[in-house]
């Protein structure tokens, strides 16, 4: 770095960029969360050592690579191509794990499965309890994250097959280079406290919600997540929260109702009740399993499965 008049001058290095996978992790992370703190939070260290992270990664790139402000981080363009790359790097280097794992896999192979954090609650540990059953030989490794993030590692070769969520209110995938399988997935539902005016009542219309107030989800940039009832115009949002179980938390006190798939209306926590709503104008969201290519043997056994229990979870709110 040159200095002119006291003042730093960030200049293009002319030294090879070799620094640890950790490094670019910390920039691909900051950028996806938008701050230090939900970084720092997601990747598990404190904000100074992340801070520390990102500082070494600018020194080695010989740029700055983000603008600190109080409310958060903003891109600069030199840190927004690094970060383009830096996927592709990290995307590498888990296929590269994966390999090498596959080495010592069990008789019936290893299979990489990916799924939206919505799928994990139910579906997805209901289909590792039948494989192990059923099918011991067969070794998933599960990847839990968004659909958009999903697709990507689908697209790098780093999870064989995805379980993710897509429907008009969705944003589009741009998914033409993927086989895209429909999956049961049931119905929208609202889930409101076992004390709420509605408890009782098993089914609704949008009209009865109304005057409800909202407890929605909230992700990082990108990541769709499920807010008040999609046909409900001027919704009174009371929160935003990024965990279910924060979620479902709030409902069960009585502060606010929120939207539930039927994929975890089993799974909800004492105090708070599922209820339909009829409503003609709800465009349905879908389920689906996203593959890129065929699939082996392994794969193609955990993708039977993931049927199976789809069907039988959404066959519950027939």
């Amino acid at each position: 770095m040159f200095v002119m008049s006291g003042i730093p001058l960030w200049h293009a290095s002319t030294v090879p960029l070799d620094v640890h996978p950790q490094l670019l992790r910390a920039l691909r992370t900051v950028i996806d969360t938008g701050s230090l703190t939900a970084a720092s939070e997601r990747l598990g260290f404190t904000q100074s050592a992340l801070s520390k992270q990102i500082a070494t990664l600018e020194a080695a790139a010989g740029t700055q690579l983000l603008h600190r402000h109080p409310r958060g981080v903003e891109v600069t363009e030199a840190g927004r191509r690094l970060a383009i790359r830096a996927a592709a790097v990290l995307d590498q280097l888990d296929v590269a794990e994966r390999e090498l794992r596959a080495l010592e896999a069990p008789v019936g192979g290893r299979v990489a499965l990916g799924a939206f954090p919505t799928a994990a609650v139910e579906l997805v540990p209901s289909t590792l309890a039948r494989l192990r059953t059923e099918h011991p030989a067969v070794a998933v490794d599960l990847v839990v994250a968004s659909t958009p993030v999903q697709l990507r590692r689908l697209r790098s070769g780093r999870v064989d097959l995805a379980v993710v969520a897509a429907g008009d209110d969705l944003p589009e995938w741009g998914s033409d280079d993927l086989e895209l399988e429909p999956l049961p997935a049931g119905r929208l539902l609202v889930a409101v406290s076992r004390h709420h005016r509605l408890a009782g009542a098993g089914r609704v219309g949008v009209a009865d919600l109304v005057d409800e107030d909202w407890v929605v989800g909230r992700g990082a940039r990108g990541e769709p997540q499920f807010g008040a009832w999609p046909t409900l115009r001027d919704p009174r949002v009371l929160l935003e929260l990024t965990e279910w179980t924060a979620r479902l938390g709030f409902v069960a006190a009585g502060l606010g109702i929120t939207t539930v798939p039927t994929l975890i209306a089993a799974s909800l926590p004492r105090g708070v009740l599922p209820l339909e709503v009829h409503d003609p104008a709800l465009l349905p969201r879908s389920l689906l399993l996203a593959t890129a290519g065929g699939l082996g043997q392994a794969a193609a056994t955990v993708r039977d499965v993931l049927v199976q229990e789809a069907s039988r979870i959404a066959g519950r709110s027939g």
